[in-house]
């Protein structure tokens, strides 16, 4: 067991912490958390397609840096993941889409015989080889690497910890794809820490953890949304996070495919439509 210089500490200033996502430091193990179909899956093709091209496709606004990204995708069919890269390659320049062909590898893991278990000795070994000189190893979703509990937190902490035992091995952030419970959902309070579906060890024990909320009712009468077009609209934000400065929550619009475009709500400066709120892409238009 390896001591702590405290000394060099004291003296030596320390490195630029380096964040794989806004508020997720690289290294760490962190989850993003929604309701069945709220659109994690494709946040996180997203996430990829950024972090391997540099092509801020979620309009964050933020400068991630570049880096090999492992998706491992054991929720959607290679029909399903064709559709969404077939939408995501339309945004992408030729330079842009040669870099997400170098730096991105997407596993279909649907209908395989042989399942990915993190709590099976050589299921880590597996992960610990595909994550090797990744920056982000994308788990799609938590549930298909685990055949224990998601109650059972002895089981949940063991899973956790494999994770982290990948992310200090490779180097690679760990970003792994969760449920929320029934009473969050329904509840309308999937933005909160505790939201997450099972234990609160997949909570408590991950450095950071983002949410996705599908537009409420409330929320759409207050930007002007019909009911019928709310379903289009899902937020994203950062429920908990140890390092770094807060994110601001996005609101996204599903386009073509369902791929998920950032906008603004602004108030109308138009006299007319005193009060009304408009809606922006993130480009002003």
């Amino acid at each position: 067991m390896k001591a702590l210089n405290i000394t060099h500490c004291f003296e030596t200033v320390p490195p630029q912490l380096d964040f794989v996502l806004p508020g997720m430091l690289h290294g760490t193990v962190g989850a993003l958390i929604s309701p069945g179909g709220a659109g994690k899956s494709l946040t996180a093709l997203q996430i990829a397609i950024q972090i391997a091209s540099g092509f801020d496709s979620l309009g964050w606004g933020q400068t991630l840096n570049k880096g090999r990204v492992v998706y491992l995708a054991a929720e959607d069919p290679e029909s399903a993941l064709h559709v969404r890269l077939h939408e995501l390659g339309k945004m992408l320049s030729p330079s842009l889409r040669e870099a997400v062909l170098e730096q991105l590898t997407i596993h279909p893991l649907v209908g395989e015989d042989e399942r990915i278990n993190l709590l099976d000795p050589p299921s880590e070994h597996g992960l610990l080889h595909a994550a090797m000189g990744a920056r982000l190893l994308i788990l799609d979703t938590l549930r298909r690497f685990h055949g224990a509990s998601e109650n059972d937190s002895g089981a949940m902490a063991e899973v956790v910890d494999s994770m982290e035992h990948i992310a200090a091995k490779t180097g690679a952030s760990v970003l792994f794809l969760h449920h929320s419970s029934k009473s969050s959902a329904l509840g309308g309070t999937v933005d909160e820490q505790q939201s997450s579906r099972g234990s609160s060890v997949l909570v408590d024990n991950v450095r950071w953890q983002g949410f996705l909320s599908t537009m409420s009712k409330a929320e759409a009468k207050e930007m002007g949304v019909t009911q019928e077009q709310r379903r289009f609209f899902v937020r994203f934000g950062v429920s908990k996070q140890n390092y770094g400065a807060p994110l601001e929550d996005v609101w996204f619009e599903r386009g073509p495919g369902g791929i998920l475009h950032a906008v603004n709500f602004e108030k109308s400066e138009d006299p007319k439509k005193k009060g009304q709120m408009i809606r922006r892409g993130r480009d002003g238009h």
